[in-house]
C-alpha cells in the first residue's frame, strides 16, 4: 500500500507516555496489545508498552501471543481467554501463560504441559467468561492434582468507568471474598488482578499485583466520565489527502441515496478513505474532518472507497492533507468524538482501522 495517501500514523511515544502516567506505584502493569494492538500495531505497541515500564502483554489469541514470540519479544504474555483445544501445547512451547475457568481447558492444559504455570479468571459479575466464585478453591485444587501451578487469579469489571455505580464494589468484594477463601486454603497466587483501564485510573483499591491496561495505554478514555483524571495523548492520527475538488450548485446531492443535498454553492473535495479502511458508514452526513486547520462535514454517504467533505467557500486542492483522527494545526479530532458521531465507543473507532490502512510508527 505505498501508493494511496491514506495512512495510520501511531505516536509510539505517546504509548510511552501513557504507560508512565497509568502504571501505579506499587503494582506492575500489562499491556493489552490485543486486536493488533486496537489497531496500532501489536509488536511496535508492545515494545514501546516494555520499554516504558510494563512487564506483561496481554492478548485474547493465542495465535496473537505466537505473533509475538515470532517478533523476538520475550517478556511474559497472559493469553486473556482459554486456549482452544488442541492449541495448548503451542501455546506453551511459545511460553505464553494460559488463562483457565473450565474443566475441559484445565484437562487440556494437563495433557500438554505438565508443571506449566497458568492465570485462573473468575467470574465476579460481569458473566462473559470464568469461573463461578464457589468453585473457585475446588478448582484451584485440582489445578495442583493435575500437576499445573497457578500462577495467578483474576476477574474483570463491567463497569469500572461509570463513577459511582454500584456495580464495580460488588465485583470487588465478590473477588477479595475467592481471594481470601484461596488463602485460607493455601493458595496465595503471585498475581492477583482485577483492574483495567478505568479501575486502574479511579480504583486504587482494586490494583493488586499487576493492572491490566488496554485502551487507556492508546490515549482514550474508557468513559467520558473520566475527563481529566489523568493525561493521556491519543496515539492514532488517521489521514489522507484531497484526491479531486469540484464546485457544485446549490441543489447538487452527493453520494449513494442522494441524502446530502447542497443548500448553497459549495466545493466538495473527495478524499479516498471509506468503510472498507475503518471509516464507518455510520458518520455519513455526520462525521468531521480537518482540512487546512479547519472542520468539515462530511458530505453523504461513507462509501467503500472515498467519503465526500463539504468544504463551502474554503480554499482547497487536490493533494491537501485530510485529518480524519488526530490534530491539524489548532484544531483536533479525538476517538472519543467520533465515537458519539457514529453511536459507538472509542474502541471500536480505532480497532476498525483496516490492514489495507499502511501503519506509520514514529518515535
Amino acid at each position: 500500500m505505498r501508493f494511496r495517501p491514506t495512512v495510520a500514523e501511531i505516536d509510539l511515544e505517546a504509548i510511552r507516555h501513557n504507560v508512565r502516567a497509568l502504571k501505579p506505584p506499587a503494582s506492575e502493569l500489562m499491556a493489552v496489545v490485543k486486536a493488533d494492538g486496537y489497531g496500532h500495531g501489536d509488536v511496535a505497541v508492545a515494545r514501546a508498552a516494555l520499554e516504558a515500564g510494563a512487564t506483561w502483554l496481554g492478548v485474547a489469541l493465542v495465535e496473537e501471543g505466537l505473533r509475538l514470540r515470532d517478533a523476538g519479544i520475550e517478556d511474559p504474555i497472559l493469553v486473556l481467554s482459554e486456549a482452544p483445544p488442541g492449541s495448548e501445547g503451542d501455546a506453551l512451547a511459545a511460553g505464553l501463560t494460559p488463562t483457565c475457568y473450565t474443566d475441559d481447558g484445565l484437562r487440556g492444559l494437563a495433557g500438554a504441559g505438565p508443571g506449566s504455570a497458568l492465570h485462573v479468571k473468575v467470574d465476579t459479575g460481569m458473566h462473559r467468561v470464568g469461573l463461578s466464585p464457589e468453585r473457585s478453591v475446588g478448582f484451584c485444587e485440582a489445578v495442583g492434582r493435575l500437576g499445573l501451578q497457578i500462577g495467578g487469579v483474576w476477574t474483570h469489571f463491567a463497569r469500572s468507568e461509570e463513577l459511582g455505580d454500584p456495580t464495580t464494589d460488588e465485583q470487588l468484594k465478590r473477588f477479595e471474598e475467592v481471594l481470601a477463601a484461596l488463602e485460607a486454603a493455601g493458595h496465595r497466587p503471585r498475581y492477583r488482578h482485577a483492574a483495567n483501564s478505568g479501575a486502574t485510573i479511579v480504583r486504587p483499591e482494586a490494583h493488586f499485583d499487576l493492572v491490566r491496561v488496554g485502551i487507556g495505554m492508546y490515549g482514550i478514555l474508557p468513559g467520558p466520565q473520566l475527563e481529566g483524571a489523568v493525561d493521556l495523548r491519543p496515539a492514532m492520527t488517521l489521514r489522507s489527502r484531497v484526491s479531486m475538488v469540484r464546485r457544485l450548485p446549490a441543489g447538487e446531492a452527493i453520494s449513494y441515496g442522494h441524502r446530502y443535498r447542497l443548500e448553497r454553492e459549495s466545493t466538495i473535495a473527495t478524499v479516498p478513505i471509506g468503510y472498507a479502511d475503518g471509516y464507518m458508514r455510520a458518520l455519513s452526513n455526520v462525521g468531521r474532518v480537518l482540512i487546512g486547520g479547519r472542520r468539515h462535514p462530511v458530505a453523504g454517504t461513507v462509501t467503500m472507497d472515498h467519503l465526500m467533505v463539504d468544504c463551502g467557500d474554503h480554499l482547497v486542492r487536490p493533494g491537501d492533507e485530510v485529518v480524519l483522527l488526530g490534530r491539524q494545526g489548532d484544531e483536533e479530532i479525538r476517538a472519543e468524538e467520533v465515537a458519539e458521531w457514529a453511536g459507538t465507543i472509542g474502541y471500536e473507532v480505532v480497532t476498525s482501522v483496516s490492514g489495507r490502512v499502511p501503519r506509520v510508527h514514529r518515535g
